[in-house]
């Protein structure tokens, strides 16, 4: 068999070979009247990637296909798709369906449909599995597939379909922009981004890092400076001062949250997208009595946060560093490797897929 009957993707079996990847074949769910099936040109590696086939965020049985920041091109829409036609390059993150009928839904919170289907390893109502963007196409509802602008170049654009949209919906949402302070905690996939967008949204942004190496990107991302989280009292120069600050490390668990949360003003957000696979320390009430600052966090964002998103990427230049690597069985391995070492600055792309999947 094959396309549109079955994709090809590569896969790996379980937590005991996470980075081991071999070609199989895959079984998409049945095509609807508002689906849209892409093409595959390019997929980043996202950091849920890697916690998901390590097992870290729970076990799991192959062949599973991972991969959620997909570019391509549509090659099939349904009957009922309104906004997208064949041929256009298109971009897929983290879920591919929601009811679109719950309160949460109607409320512009479709990220949080109680019935939302990731976009791997995950079922949908009929029991037809979902099935990830390291493969040959990908089958998604057209409210989660969006145009991709002609400014953004197909590679770059790929992880602003996860990595760009769990950092801009949060930021949007707590109003960040002029006359706003705003820390990002963590210099890397996600955090890399993050200042980019706090800085074109207009906020005074800082870097909050325990890499003096990362300094000058931190710079060269717009940082108005650099906080280095490893010198002894850091904190305190800055007690009280921050309207937002974004944590987007995944080592939460080794923090020392007293200082971190002593940064904010009275009311404000320590705002949580890196997710640990352990959990955060202990921390007493009054903790949170004392100055008054907000643990939160968020998952994505919603259709129209993700529009804006690309729109705002395109005009104001934001773009996630990228390292490219061809896909195939050796190369999935190896970026995964690097990944868990935390190689990359600050994102891989993976390229060629027309070459690993080449038409029958």
């Amino acid at each position: 068999m094959g396309y549109p009957d079955t994709f090809q993707g590569l896969c790996v079996d379980g937590p005991e070979t996470w980075n081991t990847f071999h070609k199989s074949e895959l079984k998409p769910k049945p095509f609807g009247d508002h689906d849209v099936d892409v093409e595959i040109a390019a997929c980043s590696i996202c950091s849920s990637d890697l916690h998901t086939v390590t097992g870290g965020w729970g076990d799991y049985k192959g062949p599973l296909c991972v991969g959620h920041e997909v570019v391509g091109k549509a090659v099939k829409v349904g009957q009922h798709v309104k906004d997208l036609k064949v041929g256009d390059r298109v971009g897929v993150g983290a879920q591919v369906w929601a009811c679109l009928e719950c309160d949460l839904c109607k409320d512009k919170n479709e990220n949080y449909c109680p019935k939302l289907v990731d976009t791997y390893n995950a079922q949908y109502p009929d029991g037809s599995w979902a099935h990830g963007g390291f493969a040959s196409h990908i089958r998604a509802h057209e409210y989660f597939t969006f145009k991709i602008p002609d400014a953004l170049e197909t590679n770059v654009a790929a992880p602003l379909l996860c990595a760009g949209i769990t950092t801009y919906s949060p930021m949007v949402r707590a109003h960040v922009g002029p006359g706003k302070r705003v820390g990002v905690v963590g210099i890397g996939g996600l955090g890399h981004l993050a200042l980019q967008w706090a800085v074109a949204l207009g906020a005074e942004t800082y870097a909050l890092t325990h890499s003096p190496d990362k300094k000058d990107d931190c710079k060269q991302l717009g940082a108005k400076d650099v906080i280095l989280t490893t010198e002894k009292g850091w904190n305190e120069p800055w007690k009280a001062k921050f309207d937002f600050v974004m944590n987007c490390a995944d080592a939460t668990n080794k923090f020392d949250m007293s200082a971190y949360l002593s940064i904010l003003k009275p009311g404000a957000d320590f705002h949580m997208v890196g997710i640990p696979d352990k959990p955060l320390p202990e921390m007493p009430a009054g903790l949170f009595a004392g100055g008054a600052p907000k643990l939160t966090g968020s998952h994505l964002g919603n259709h129209q946060e993700m529009d804006a998103l690309l729109k705002l990427a395109a005009e104001k230049g934001v773009k996630p560093w990228v390292e490219l690597m061809p896909i195939s069985e050796k190369n999935c391995g190896e970026a995964f490797q690097r990944q868990k070492d935390n190689k990359f600055r600050y994102r891989c792309t993976l390229t060629e897929f027309d070459k690993a999947f080449p038409k029958a």
